[in-house]
């Protein structure tokens, strides 16, 4: 009787792990859409700004792809921590470099970068108040007790949309802009940075996954410094990297039932666009079958079989 019993436990298990995969779509690979869609008017503008193509550009971070054997090295060790194909860290880099900035000619380069901002005093403020005070204002309250870098600061941001973005709190007319631009971009809106084009609000989501999984320290919103330092040095910003894309990836499988694993042009999308657990939230309710990956995205989509022989070659 013991022994039917285990079978049966068993066999209850087998069946319910076979019902939960069965639930998950594989989003194949490829492109969803014939054509790119169209570009942004400020990737094309700082495109010809500096004389170059979107061409040029991606050639440049597909040698740095192919000869950097420091690179090599740091994306595969990343990608096995935060399991998932380094394909998906090569298209956002690609991405990034693509339609972004330029890449540097050396992984090393980016180290001198980041010692550069270390030696900078700023604060994540705006209009002289600090961050970590505006958000302990009574709007924030709800936000108060949740647990988690990413939840919370995604709560943060939440109600900043809701209830200060474009609004007039307390005799105060606050910008009609992302929270990440308005308080946590003190040289200029808009501004990425480091190999992996972050910028703070993201690293400070997913601080407590990369802790947890790199061991690298937590960052704090009341030391800017260490947020840029991080970000800029190309060792921990691969560990964000890799994290924001773990963390795309899974939220697709649990809020849309989507397996979104074999296709680096939509982990570059979401790595491009942000917020993926909104995203994926939206795509369940829209009745679609498969997400669609935006200008970013497709021209991975389109590139991958040449970017696979890269890494194959690693």
């Amino acid at each position: 009787m013991r022994i039917i019993l285990i079978f049966a436990a068993l066999f209850s298990l087998l069946a319910t792990q076979y019902s939960v995969a069965k639930s998950v779509r594989e989003v194949p690979s490829g492109n969803r859409l014939s054509r790119q869609p169209a570009i942004p008017s400020g990737s094309k503008n700082r495109t010809v700004a500096k004389k170059t193509s979107f061409d040029r550009k991606y050639e440049k971070i597909k040698k740095l792809l192919e000869k950097d054997r420091n690179l090599q090295n740091r994306i595969k060790r990343v990608s096995k921590a935060y399991k998932i194909d380094p394909i998906h860290i090569v298209g956002a880099l690609v991405g990034e470099h693509t339609f972004n900035v330029d890449v540097y000619d050396t992984f090393q380069s980016y180290y001198v970068k980041a010692i550069a901002y270390a030696t900078n005093n700023f604060t994540f403020e705006y209009d002289g108040e600090k961050v970590m005070d505006f958000v302990n204002r009574e709007e924030f309250a709800k936000c108060k007790d949740i647990k988690g870098s990413y939840a919370l600061w995604s709560c943060r941001e939440n109600v900043w949309q809701k209830k200060f973005r474009g609004k007039k709190v307390d005799g105060k007319r606050y910008p009609k802009d992302r929270f990440s631009a308005v308080f946590f971009q003190p040289f200029f809106a808009g501004q990425t940075f480091g190999l992996g084009q972050l910028n703070p609000l993201t690293a400070l989501k997913l601080t407590d996954k990369v802790s947890s999984v790199s061991r690298h320290k937590k960052l704090n919103a009341n030391k800017a410094k260490d947020v840029y330092k991080t970000i800029m040095d190309p060792n921990t910003t691969l560990s964000y990297m890799a994290a924001l894309i773990r963390v795309s990836i899974d939220a697709y499988k649990k809020k849309a039932k989507l397996d979104i694993s074999k296709n680096p042009g939509i982990t570059a999308t979401l790595y491009n666009l942000g917020n993926p657990e909104a995203r994926a939230v939206r795509h369940a309710r829209s009745g679609r079958r498969y997400p669609r990956e935006n200008y970013y995205g497709w021209f991975v989509n389109k590139h991958e079989k040449e970017l696979r022989e890269i890494v194959k070659k690693w």
